[in-house]
């Protein structure tokens, strides 16, 4: 989606504290597990592990369950089923298991917030402090604890309370900001507005790039009549990040005279928002299917959270599990500002199930309900290129330029994708005017860099201004096993092989399962004499599924190697002149 929700301060701690389960969704409606059910304990218990593993976890619920009921005494299996049932939002099932794991495993950090949450939304606040506290181990659980207890005792009415258990959160500064942000919510919610507005604007300071701060300032400063604040907040927000569907509606409805309501208007929006936030950092930085599973807890707290549905889906989409992020967009209303984002990350979610005819009905609804609308026609345009329907995604991406009008940095995408649809079918006039004019909005974006450089290369044109973009684009990504290959090949057209080998075969270092790197090496091998790693190479490049139109050429070269000379178009004296020295 070309605009994500605003995403938490991430750390790497937030990954390496907590365990890893797996992944899930509720309305998943899922082949039954009968139909796939082992007969005997093992069984159902490798069964469970190869369906999890998969992401499959409503089947895995159902093996583990069954694995559960022929040893309903073994601490793993009950650990994992219900580790799997929460992540499948099957609420009852999971809660029932979390008791029983907290009998023999009283700190499981896990299955105490999710009681501690059962507790909060039946009011049972003394119950549920008591899960959250006994779920302190680690960094991670420990900032959850105190921000879930914090909640609970504003739910209680003791914001005082609330507040100095805020206090006791480490001073790390990723603690720092959450503790600043909740304290701004719970002082909000309290009434006690000049506190509130101090700790907005230390959080906002710190953090001016994320979303639901900047958001929950704004709307706390127009509740506070202080529209003037509001806006310089979402003007300052915007102008630092891409535009957000969230940001843009809220200053229009500032603007338009509107006060929105705070952002959270009650202790259960509060609770919600503590397993929200980390949840979406936890999936955001590896540790995918425990932030699933605290997306699960906020959605089991507030179910009516727009932007913990797009946070889940991403996570799915993550997982590659892209029925399961359909399923979690779909939960977006057509009068929510998300809702066009949400139906264009809907299409790309379809065209990576193959169903590319689906996602380009989805996108050209939107084109047709909306033509002036950029985001559908370069969404569009996308797709279709990736699926090497070069004419029509050139169509739509000239479309999207049309209504662009003064291009600025930004719009160099645009003109790169449209130009590798020039190229792809063989105008290369029209292509090079789009790459320079992408090159231009952006000097530095390594992708017009490398196409440009290479193309330029392998006509055997600009060859010293081609060789300084191939070598910017390697310097700002070296490890881009494309770029490097760029590079190799750039000086195996000028002659100099020494220096080709040398690049490709770090270039296929990096891109092993890349055909036409591999048969780039089988070349320079061959023209150093090489000429068994020679044929073993265009052997690999053929495993590797090349493109029709190569097949044969690399065929026909492990059979009689390369007859012809090389096609530098510049010899050793040329490639000095170009680079002005000569390559060692």
């Amino acid at each position: 989606m070309s605009a994500g929700p605003g995403k938490w301060v991430r750390t790497s701690l937030l990954v390496a504290a907590i365990l890893a389960a797996p992944a899930a969704y509720s309305e998943v409606a899922p082949k039954p597990f009968e139909e796939k059910a082992a007969r005997t304990l093992l069984g159902n218990y490798l069964s469970g592990r190869m369906a999890r593993g998969d992401h499959d976890t409503q089947a895995a619920a159902g093996f583990y369950s069954r694995a559960l009921a022929g040893d309903p005494v073994n601490e793993v299996i009950l650990e994992q089923a219900f580790l799997l049932e929460a992540a499948s939002a099957n609420w009852d099932r999971a809660a029932k298991l979390a008791s029983d794991l907290v009998k023999v495993e009283p700190s499981h950090r896990v299955a105490r917030f999710l009681l501690g949450c059962e507790a909060f939304k039946k009011g049972n606040y003394a119950e549920a402090d008591e899960h959250f506290a006994a779920a302190r181990q680690g960094p991670i659980a420990d900032l959850t604890s105190t921000l879930a207890r914090a909640w609970v005792q504003q739910a209680d009415g003791k914001p005082d309370k609330a507040l100095a258990t805020l206090d006791s959160l480490s001073n790390a500064d990723w603690a720092q900001f959450y503790q600043r942000y909740h304290r701004a919510l719970i002082a909000d919610l309290s009434s006690r507005h000049e506190l509130a507005r101090q700790a907005y604007a230390q959080a906002f300071k710190k953090n001016p790039t994320t979303l639901r701060v900047a958001e929950a300032y704004a709307r706390h400063a127009v509740n506070n009549k202080n529209r003037k604040l509001a806006v310089q907040t979402l003007k300052s927000h915007i102008d630092k990040t891409n535009t957000h569907p969230l940001s843009e509606a809220l200053l229009t409805e500032i603007n338009d005279g509107g006060t929105p309501p705070l952002l959270v208007a009650s202790p259960q929006d509060g609770l919600a928002e503590v397993f929200y936030g980390i949840g979406d950092a936890l999936a955001g930085e590896g540790g995918l299917d425990m932030g699933i599973i605290f997306l699960q807890f906020a959605l089991y707290v507030e179910p009516d959270f727009p932007l913990a549905y797009v946070a889940l889906a991403e996570a799915y989409d993550g997982a590659k599990k892209y029925d399961l992020e359909m399923l979690a967009l779909d939960r977006i209303t057509k009068d929510s500002p998300l809702w066009l984002n949400v139906q264009v990350q809907k299409a790309f979610a379809l065209n990576s199930l193959e169903r590319v005819d689906d996602a380009k009905a989805v996108l050209d609804r939107l084109i047709t309900a909306d033509p002036k609308d950029i985001r559908p026609l370069d969404a569009l345009g996308n797709i279709l290129r990736s699926h090497e329907r070069y004419g029509e995604a050139r169509d739509y991406y000239a479309k999207a330029i049309e209504l662009l009008g003064k291009p600025n940095k930004e719009n160099w995408a645009l003109y790169y994708s449209r130009g590798v649809c020039h190229e792809r079918l063989k105008n290369w006039p029209d292509a090079e005017v789009d790459f320079k004019q992408a090159l231009e909005l952006a000097p530095d974006e390594s992708l017009v860099l490398n196409y440009l450089g290479y193309s330029w290369v392998d006509q055997g044109r600009n060859l010293k201004q081609a060789m300084e973009y191939i070598r910017k684009a390697v310097k700002l990504k070296p490890d881009d096993g494309y770029y490097v290959d760029s590079l190799g090949w750039a000086y195996y057209r000028l002659g100099n092989m020494a220096a080709a080998v040398e690049h490709l075969e770090r270039a296929v270092e990096l891109k092993p399962d890349d055909p036409i790197i591999n048969d780039h090496l089988g070349d320079a091998y061959w023209r150093v004499g090489r000429t068994l790693e020679a044929k073993y190479q265009w052997q690999q490049a053929l495993t590797l599924k090349p493109e029709n139109d190569l097949i044969a050429t690399i065929k026909q070269k492990i059979v009689s190697g390369l007859t012809q000379p090389a096609e530098t178009k510049a010899a050793a004296d040329t490639a000095a002149q170009a680079t002005g020295q000569k390559m060692q």
